[in-house]
């Protein structure tokens, strides 16, 4: 007998705009600290600069606005759920827009200003059942405003590795809907019941084939704090390291996960 279609699980669309438009605030103020010297350094992403990595954040958000200006697509293409494995293949055509950008527009307050203020506007006249096109499908904007908490939390982490002292806040809203999304997708890429991943307070999920526990404590269990899933689902982390370092804890057989991540490239 086929598993159950797993149910995608519904956000609160009010909320998910919130959460966007602050977590993009926390990271405005920030950037907008940022020195000469901070603005060059690398960062973790290949050849990507602070200034590079700045630049990309605004991308990620003013793709909405591009989006809801242009034809609304006919149907449907890509579902939520799908969507963290559509970003490998886009990964180098991303890269050199985004460096394209940075060099295109060296004066990053305006930059995130008029990304602000354009991103505002647009959801002001947009409802969450729109469809808008993207690099890999057409979403409805609430389904595609979730990537967005995902685009925007990763980056946050990536801004604070790179610039020592640097600490951008996470909204709680963000990182709960970045959490849960990729933790849904680990379960859709191995569905099954015998492993329980659980990342507190945002997310528990089934997944992994084998015998499913029906009561009690599972005989696989796997635990983390939501900025080590996040770090683990999107290649900034190995199982292993997070192992070692104690930011993981996994007991039973069915409980490496190594093989499954990363979920995003």
């Amino acid at each position: 007998m086929p598993p159950a279609k797993k149910r995608t699980r519904s956000y609160d669309p009010a909320k998910i705009r919130t959460a966007v438009l602050t977590q993009f605030g926390h990271v405005r103020q920030a950037v907008g600290t940022l020195t000469p010297q901070q603005l060059a350094a690398p960062t973790r992403l290949g050849e990507w600069t602070v200034r590079d990595l700045a630049a990309h954040v605004t991308m990620a958000v003013g793709a909405i606005s591009r989006a809801l200006d242009a034809e609304e697509p006919p149907k449907r293409t890509l579902a939520l759920l799908d969507w963290p494995f559509t970003t490998a293949g886009r990964a180098e055509g991303i890269s050199d827009d985004t460096q394209a950008l940075a060099t295109a527009d060296p004066d990053l307050d305006a930059l995130y200003a008029r990304t602000e203020e354009r991103f505002t506007e647009s959801l002001d006249r947009a409802p969450d059942d729109r469809l808008i096109g993207s690099r890999t499908g057409a979403m409805t904007l609430g389904d595609y405003l979730v990537t967005r908490t995902v685009e925007l939390v990763v980056h946050t982490d990536d801004l604070n590795a790179a610039v020592p002292g640097l600490d951008i806040p996470h909204d709680r809203q963000a990182l709960a809907a970045c959490t849960r999304l990729l933790a849904d997708a680990l379960a859709v890429k191995a569905p099954g019941g015998s492993t329980e991943v659980r990342v507190p307070p945002f997310a528990v999920v089934q997944c992994v084939e084998g015998p499913r526990h029906t009561r009690g404590t599972p005989p696989n269990v796997v635990e983390t704090d939501p900025l080590t899933w996040i770090r683990l689902a999107t290649g900034r982390l190995t199982w292993k390291d997070a192992v070692e370092e104690a930011k993981v804890s996994a007991s039973g057989e069915r409980a490496d996960l190594a093989g499954l991540l990363p979920l995003m490239g």
